[in-house]
């Protein structure tokens, strides 16, 4: 193999796929990317098994071949070469060049047999997404997963389509999030399945503002192709908890604040706050709010806030950081409880 590329191209690919490699992989090929030639560019590769990247970036082929390489090592070394043109040869004997200017490196790699085969989703239906829309119902919702390795089946969002419509749940056990959306497209078949949060995370942080994203289910696998940047994860196995029934029925009364008035006021309170005494308390009166915060030997705080309510007076208390994640989560100007 035998190609140049830009710094800045190459260093783009390593940075969308390094995230899945693992620093304590059992086995030392899970430590590499996999990079190969294709038509249309150089296309790298990385796994942990239970989930994996791929994505293609603009070269210059000389000559075609593949090779697998550390990722780490990789990246540290393109990072700290100038910004110029870069050239990389891979030798018989599993050694990869890599020339810039006067710079000149030599590195062993590993063959790509070694490396786990990409999963394909050949014959599955892609059901279309506006990146945009999963993005935001990713990201609020998925402050709210479990990261309790005992309790797995809450370490993931559920993702239901069902009557052209997308929802998406997350609960750790002490707090829920819920959104929906209605689809662009139709899709053939109900969907119900748990995807890791790992793998949101990635997703998350390689989706854009505009554009499309494709998500095509295989048997215990779902991939997402967002700008032929793939990504593939496995799924949670099991039963997601019956979220519909701890839905309360709508309250008489809702309370209308501001949300970036409440998330402050609730930010400064929590300042006050000790791993014993965690829980901030609410006074709710007709129209006004007053959240305080008294901790032993540590001192008290007390914050009025105008609101809309005219139902029942009522003391209630929270822990704060559930409050402040869901907050900042949200975009509206106000918010609405129940």
């Amino acid at each position: 193999m035998k190609l140049r590329v830009t710094k800045q191209d190459l260093l783009n690919g390593i940075q969308t796929v390094q995230n899945v490699v693992s620093s304590r992989a059992t086995l030392p090929i899970l430590s590499n990317i996999l990079i190969e030639t294709q038509s249309g560019g150089l296309r790298l590769v990385a796994t942990d098994l239970d989930m994996g990247i791929s994505c293609v970036i603009p070269v210059n082929i000389i000559e075609e071949g593949a090779i697998t390489i550390s990722a780490k090592r990789f990246s540290d070394i393109i990072k700290e070469l100038p910004d110029a043109p870069i050239e990389i040869t891979t030798k018989k004997n599993n050694q990869v060049d890599v020339d810039c200017e006067k710079i000149k490196f030599k590195i062993m790699g590993l063959p790509k047999d070694e490396f786990p085969k990409f999963p394909e989703f050949k014959d599955k239906e892609a059901i279309p997404l506006e990146q945009s829309t999963l993005k935001n119902l990713l990201e609020t919702t998925s402050f709210a997963v479990s990261h309790e390795e005992t309790r797995y089946i809450l370490n993931g969002i559920l993702l239901e389509i069902k009557d052209n419509i997308i929802k998406l749940v997350a609960t750790d056990g002490r707090r829920m999030a819920l959104r929906e959306s209605k689809l662009t497209a139709s899709t053939k078949k109900d969907i119900k399945v748990i995807i890791p949060i790992k793998a949101i995370q990635e997703i998350i942080r390689n989706l854009k503002d505009e554009g499309e994203v494709l998500m095509m289910l295989g048997a215990n696998q779902i991939l997402f192709d967002i700008n032929k940047t793939l990504i593939v994860s496995r799924l949670i196995e099991g039963e997601f908890p019956n979220y519909q029934q701890v839905i309360p029925k709508p309250a008489e009364n809702k309370l209308m604040v501001n949300r970036e008035d409440f998330l402050a006021a609730i930010r400064r309170a929590n300042l006050l706050s000790t791993p014993d005494f965690q829980a901030i308390k609410f006074e709710v009166f007709k129209n006004k709010l007053v959240i305080s915060k008294s901790t032993p030997d540590v001192g008290e705080s007390r914050e009025e806030l105008d609101i809309n309510y005219s139902g029942k007076e009522l003391i209630v208390g929270f822990n704060p950081h559930y409050l402040i994640d869901v907050l900042k989560s949200l975009g509206e100007e106000e918010v609405r409880i129940n």
